[in-house]
């Protein structure tokens, strides 16, 4: 029987969604790299022949990613970046098959550094112009810290404006938590016939 992750996290959600898109020689993004987790989850998807380029703006994200990376030996196909997201054509020039990003602050860190919403749409977009035909920008949306509904909303305004000819963005969200449970947003490039 296939094993699953339950369905009270919204990382999991993610992750169900992103298996679907991403394989074996794919370029990912890791926008928010955090504590590392997606960045080695997508490593370990795109294999030895795909890349993984992750940014945060702090330090100790850096620290505890390379840890991780360094452990499963992925050096040769994760790349980790002291930069912030909005930075990103600066460094990925490949086409990607996803984007993942975890908005909020990271856990267990300085809680007064966030994600903003003008370098998160900016990221956002650099990420959406990069993506390849059926690739994926996964946004996953916290909004229980100051700043978090702002954002939100910035997201999902760029989000409901992008041509439905060209992509389909879909929600998906948790209805019976309290205390501003998270959402994600999908941003998937359609494929042009």
């Amino acid at each position: 029987m296939k094993k699953r992750n339950n369905f009270d996290n919204v990382n999991n959600i993610a992750k169900m969604y992103i298996k679907e898109v991403i394989g074996e020689g794919d370029v990912c993004i890791d926008a928010t790299m955090g504590n590392g987790y997606d960045t080695v989850f997508l490593a370990e998807i795109v294999g030895e022949n795909g890349k993984v380029y992750a940014f945060d703006v702090q330090e100790e994200a850096i620290k505890s990613t390379e840890k991780k990376v360094k452990k499963l030996e992925f050096e040769d196909r994760v790349e980790l970046i002291l930069d912030g997201h909005e930075n990103i054509s600066n460094y990925v020039k490949d086409s990607i098959k996803c984007a993942v990003f975890n908005l909020g602050y990271l856990p267990r860190c300085e809680h007064r550094i966030i994600t903003k919403p003008d370098t998160t749409i900016e990221a956002i977009k650099q990420s959406v112009a990069l993506l390849e035909e059926n690739g994926v920008v996964c946004v996953s949306i916290y909004t229980g810290h100051e700043g978090g509904m702002e954002e939100r909303n910035a997201v999902f305004d760029y989000a409901a404006n992008l041509e439905q000819k060209e992509y389909n963005v879909f929600e998906s969200k948790f209805i019976n938590q309290k205390n501003n449970p998270p959402s994600i947003i999908l941003i998937e490039k359609k494929k042009q016939v």
